[in-house]
């Protein structure tokens, strides 16, 4: 009976010291690295806003790097990151190029990987929280197209070459031209920060090449706004529809003024909230979803009041 009651206490000790052990090893986010594109655009710094915000919130230090557009200076702010033993990395990739490299960094060091935005090709985060370009590159183009009529001379400035947002929105506007039978595409051009200047002067080349442009789609707000003060300065003959993709605030402004005529507004609140939520959970070994894509709002002139006064 007493080597009974012995055997009873002893596994009873063994179950509480697992259970102090396993209390003792659940890890909590306490320091996050975000590691972003180019805080030049106001897509990304919305969405730095948005991490560091919510995270002091949660309690957590967030360490924000910013790449400058430059992925080898990426890769080493995040191996700098990963040296201030962050628990988990909120990243996103400066170009197509190198993108895979900090996040295998990552994972060799046990370190959970949220991507927002862009994923790496070959190499993808634990999770990847984006808008779905696809899906909205191709109302935007629809809404365009049908302005124009479904018909004219079409131009597209795309975003940085091989990114997943300049790929997406390539292919969802790619749907709208194929269901328009009299939209020609004339040219297409890339940029490389996809910035207000690049727009312009891609915008005026196309035009001063082709003045019979009637509609541009613009992968970005920056580019969009570069691109209408092109055709502004164009002095053309004829109404050019120009289009964009982001919901950043100027543009957002601008788009209440007539400057252009559409955009797609991403819910970049929303997402940073999202990649904080989601480092949160991978370090305490929860299952995230793979992939967290989000819709993004058709805005014109008759409803950017909205966002204008409070963004999503």
């Amino acid at each position: 009976m007493l080597s009974r009651r012995v055997i009873l206490l002893a596994a009873a000790a063994t179950l509480a010291f697992v259970g102090t052990a396993d209390m003792a090893s659940a890890k909590e986010a306490k320091k996050i690295g975000l590691a972003v594109a180019n805080l030049q655009a106001n897509f990304f710094n919305q969405i730095k806003q948005s991490v560091e915000a919510y995270g002091a919130e949660k309690g957590i230090e967030v360490i924000t790097v910013d790449a400058k557009g430059d992925a080898a200076t990426q890769v080493s702010q995040i191996q700098d990151l990963l040296a201030q033993n962050i628990d988990a990395l909120i990243y996103i990739p400066a170009g197509a190029t190198a993108a895979a490299v900090p996040v295998k960094a990552a994972k060799a060091a046990g370190v959970p990987v949220v991507n927002i935005d862009r994923n790496a090709e070959g190499a993808p985060g634990d999770t990847f929280i984006a808008t779905d370009s696809v899906a909205s590159a191709k109302t935007v183009c629809d809404h365009i197209l049908k302005q124009a009529g479904g018909a004219g001379n079409m131009v597209i400035i795309h975003g940085q070459k091989g990114t997943t947002p300049e790929i997406d929105r390539s292919n969802g506007c790619g749907q709208a031209i194929a269901a328009n039978p009299g939209v020609k595409v004339v040219n297409e051009q890339w940029s490389q920060m996809w910035s207000q200047d690049e727009g312009f002067k891609i915008a005026q080349d196309m035009l001063q090449a082709d003045p019979s442009i009637s509609i541009i789609f613009a992968q970005a707000d920056g580019l969009a706004l570069g691109a209408a003060q092109a055709v502004k300065v164009a002095n053309l003959d004829h109404k050019v529809w120009v289009a964009g993709f982001d919901g950043d605030t100027a543009a957002l402004e601008a788009l209440k003024e007539g400057v252009f005529d559409v955009t797609a507004t991403q819910q970049t609140q929303k997402m940073g909230r999202l990649g904080v939520d989601a480092a949160i959970a991978l370090v305490k070994g929860e299952s995230v979803p793979p992939m967290q894509l989000q819709d993004a709002t058709l805005t014109t002139k008759e409803n950017v009041e909205q966002f204008i006064a409070n963004h999503p």
